[in-house]
């Protein structure tokens, strides 16, 4: 075991830092243009996880300037509704932004929907011709958590180049461009996934390790390196044997702070920066059309 425990990343305070750095480019930014930028936000029902994200997320625009233009609609809102809405705000010259929160009910089609959305308004950076720009390593909106990750290294003076970066998880959301962001920054990057045979042989090889996978306390201290920065990129609710809920990584909170050199805390740590990267999309949005 490594002598002192993992040095905590803060995401939260970093995302606060980025805040306050978007609000000034707004005032820059507004007068030129006349209005405020813009972002929509398309929750469908009444997940209660996804109404809490929803709120932070408008919670924010505010506090930097941003004018919301969210719109919530009931469980059985058709495919066709969605996609009027979407068509509209890509036309709707107020709006830089848009994100459709996902989990959708089940008769929704989310890829479709995500589609829909002109690529310059992707704030979630999901769109197929962001994804096919960040492969290319061209211009392009980003999605926002694994940018969000990229963010707190550098900021800490993290630097991938010649370190060997593992994931765990491969989702569209996170995995494959949070590979494709650690390829671009010169790492050697490994993807391991529910597939993966001996996990833990893979996950101590790595410098900087990255779980995105959704499942509580997966990453125990015998899985990592002594002195890896991990990134703990899962979002688990549990409850505990007192009935109470609480926020819980990917990782083992406890034991791996004893062994890893660096370690992002759950929650505070790179849930307030994917809300960070997604104003940052909406104002660089905002920013090309001057």
């Amino acid at each position: 075991m490594s002598s002192a425990i993992a040095q905590l990343l803060d995401g939260k305070a970093l995302s606060q830092r980025i805040q306050t750095s978007l609000t000034h480019q707004i005032q820059q930014l507004e007068p030129q243009r006349g209005r405020p930028p813009g972002l929509a936000v398309l929750m469908v029902g009444d997940n209660p996880a996804s109404a809490a994200y929803v709120r932070n997320k408008e919670r924010a625009c505010t506090n930097v300037g941003i004018a919301s233009f969210g719109k919530h609609f009931p469980t059985e809102t058709t495919q066709a509704e969605l996609e009027q809405t979407i068509q509209a705000l890509n036309e709707d010259d107020r709006v830089d932004g848009i994100l459709v929160q996902l989990p959708l009910p089940p008769h929704l089609d989310a890829v479709a929907l995500l589609n829909q959305i002109h690529p310059d308004k992707d704030a979630d950076g999901l769109h197929p011709v962001n994804l096919g720009r960040l492969l290319r390593g061209e211009p392009g909106l980003r999605s926002c958590t694994p940018a969000g990750v990229m963010r707190i290294l550098q900021a800490y003076d993290i630097a991938p180049k010649g370190k060997h970066a593992v994931v765990v998880g491969r989702s569209i959301l996170v995995g494959k461009p949070q590979f494709l962001l650690l390829l671009e920054a010169n790492a050697t990057v490994t993807i391991a996934h529910s597939q993966t045979s001996d996990l833990a042989a893979i996950t101590r090889t790595a410098d900087i390790l990255i779980p995105a996978v959704g499942h509580p306390g997966l990453i125990t201290a015998d899985m990592v390196k002594p002195g890896a920065t991990v990134i703990d990129v899962g979002m688990n609710r549990v409850t505990d044997p007192n009935g109470k809920s609480r926020l819980v990584g990917d990782v083992d909170f406890d034991s791996v702070r004893a062994i890893a050199g660096s370690l992002t805390p759950v929650p505070g740590g790179v849930g307030p920066m994917t809300v960070a990267m997604l104003l940052e999309n909406t104002v660089k949005s905002y920013g090309r059309q001057v």
